[in-house]
């Protein structure tokens, strides 16, 4: 099966625009192993954004992030007829994203990234919500600013736990998953992710960083 990434889409075999948006990730991905272009595109149109916010809170870096993101959507249509079809995609998708993110920092010990800001137009994505509107006031943008920062001092297994919860909206099961752990041990992870990220904003607001 050709990957979406590449190449113009054909004709929608699925149906009409609303179809294809009314559509599940399994159905899209059903489709796709049949060979519909319009289809696989509309599915990959959904899981790019998710793939790359992971790298990017894996990895800290947005080139990295591009790179690992881009690599994992590949590898993901190029694998996807060896998908459970009884199973959630992106728990799939997610676990080559962690996986291709943890063999580049395997092969780059010696990089050190410093978390981004939440205001870094580098970062290209937000991890607490959409942006601001025009009309949002200053506090809401600043309490974005404050768990971005707390999020990403924390340590790679406590960030990752929690963005495949909190961000992801995962399942305890598709999280253990991803993270090839047993469920009680997601669950005590994400308590101390939880606790660990509370502490970090509440140091930040009183004027400085603490240990995840």
């Amino acid at each position: 099966m050709q990957t979406p990434l590449l190449g113009p889409a054909a004709g929608p075999a699925l149906g009409a625009t609303a179809a294809l948006d009314a559509a599940s990730d399994a159905a899209l991905a059903a489709a796709a192993r049949r060979g519909d272009r319009e289809a696989a595109e509309r599915l990959a149109q959904r899981c790019r954004r998710p793939a790359y916010l992971l790298a990017l809170q894996l990895l800290r870096d947005p080139d990295d992030a591009l790179d690992v993101a881009q690599d994992a959507m590949l590898s993901l249509f190029t694998t996807l007829d060896r998908v459970d079809a009884g199973r959630p995609l992106r728990p799939w998708l997610f676990a080559i994203v962690r996986n291709r993110a943890h063999d580049l920092l395997r092969r780059r010990r010696v990089r050190r990234h410093p978390p981004l800001a939440a205001d870094d137009p580098a970062a290209g994505v937000e991890l607490v919500s959409a942006a601001p509107r025009p009309d949002a006031d200053a506090e809401r943008a600043e309490l974005q600013r404050r768990v971005w920062r707390a999020l990403a001092a924390l340590p790679p297994p406590h960030r990752e736990v929690l963005v495949l919860r909190d961000y992801q909206d995962l399942a305890y099961e598709e999280i253990a998953g991803v993270l090839r752990v047993p469920i009680g041990t997601v669950m005590s992870r994400l308590h101390r992710a939880r606790r660990a990220l509370r502490e970090q904003l509440a140091a930040a607001a009183e004027g400085g960083p603490t240990d995840a």
